[in-house]
């Protein structure tokens, strides 16, 4: 049986695009996958590092699942793992493989000026 790392509560995860050179590098396989990094709030960031890195270290898989903006369950294999303490509590960064044929991205419209110009 496959490890996961289950999100019980809260809205769905925000992935970002990963540009980073060593998580592109990790993109070996014959499907095409696009990492992301989620940031998510836990209680108890060092214990989930931790079931990830056991995981890796026995050679077997490790998912993020989670509920989409539709309710529907949808899971991602893990490739990165770390965790920061904030005045908050504990964040969980995770890397992970999105499928590269449903991932979508958001571009910040920030540079309206130009929008303008070409009316």
């Amino acid at each position: 049986m496959d490890e996961k790392i289950t999100i019980i509560e809260g809205p769905p995860p925000i992935f970002e695009a990963v540009n980073d050179g060593w998580a592109l590098g990790l993109n070996e396989s014959a499907q095409y996958f696009s990492p992301a990094l989620t940031r998510l709030r836990t209680f108890n960031g060092p214990a989930l590092v931790e079931r990830c890195y056991r995981a890796w270290n026995a050679k077997a898989p490790i998912h993020l699942y989670y509920r989409d903006d539709d309710g529907e369950e949808q899971h991602a294999p893990i490739f990165a793992a770390r965790n920061v303490e904030t005045s908050d509590g504990h964040v969980l960064l995770l890397w992970v493989h999105l499928n590269g044929d449903q991932v979508e991205y958001e571009f910040d419209g920030e540079d309206d000026a130009d929008e303008d110009f070409y009316e």
